[in-house]
């Protein structure tokens, strides 16, 4: 028997509970996994890890992107790699506004961002947003072209259509006085994420779903939204979230 959602509407379904319970019970299979675990890196109450989660999200879905630091990437590779994830690249988020009080280091201001795949790389949905171009065309013509680090390209003609592939390292300030303590931008951050891996109208799915930033950022990209939170007081806020009309297209609030 399903369990019963938390909230639902016409793009998002919510539900109570712990993911590796949950999912199990919905059998959903999602064009995306954009997924904010607890890194346990702090003596904190709820930073603790959910032991086996890769493997199981791997039924869930093909493609995933996972918030991270370098040590919990170093340190938990094992249990993505046993759940046949294969990495194809990562993005870093520069917040502005570090974190830590620590002095024998510098002072982090990026979390990474990393994507993972199941299966053939050309069956996955990968689609690289794309900004307005700053400077001259690029528009021309190679009889032969070569680069190095990559190889032959051949004859070719380019043209310039205004716009450039987003850049990696991606710019967007911390929601202030967030629903939760790691909330997640949507302008700048969680909406080219989302856009990135699944298509218009697909499904993305988020099994730490916090206060409802990544079920938020996905509605509004004209996704639809299943997400999952162990905590009810944070499920409440996510509902209350959800539930609002959302007027401003900037930072999660």
């Amino acid at each position: 028997m399903s369990p019963s959602p938390y909230y639902q509407d016409d793009s998002v379904t919510l539900y109570l509970g712990d993911a590796r319970e949950i999912l199990p019970q919905i059998d959903v299979t999602a064009d995306l996994a954009l997924v904010d675990p607890p890194y346990a890196e702090t003596s904190l109450d709820w930073d603790v890890w959910p032991d086996s989660w890769p493997t199981l999200l791997s039924e869930a879905s093909r493609s995933m992107w996972c918030f991270g630091s370098m040590r919990m990437f170093f340190e938990r590779n094992a249990e993505f790699t046993a759940g046949g994830w294969k990495m194809s690249h990562g993005v870093v988020w520069e917040k502005a506004n570090g974190s830590g009080f620590t002095t024998d280091r510098f002072r982090g201001v990026h979390e990474h961002v990393v994507h993972w795949y199941q299966g053939p790389w050309a069956e996955v949905h990968h689609e690289v947003p794309k900004v307005p171009a700053s400077g001259p065309t690029k528009s021309l013509r190679a009889k032969l072209s070569r680069t190095t680090h990559t190889g032959a390209i051949g004859p070719h003609v380019y043209t310039d259509d205004g716009t450039r592939l987003m850049r990696s390292v991606l710019y967007a300030a911390a929601p202030r006085k967030g629903l939760h303590p790691t909330e997640k931008p949507i302008n700048g951050l969680l909406d080219p994420l989302i856009r990135y891996g699944c298509p218009t109208g697909g499904l993305v799915l988020d099994p730490f779903a916090g206060s409802g930033s990544t079920l938020d950022a996905a509605r509004l990209a004209g996704r639809r939204a299943i997400g999952i939170e162990g905590r009810e007081d944070y499920c409440a806020v996510a509902a209350d979230r959800l539930s609002r009309l959302t007027l401003d297209f900037g930072g999660a609030a």
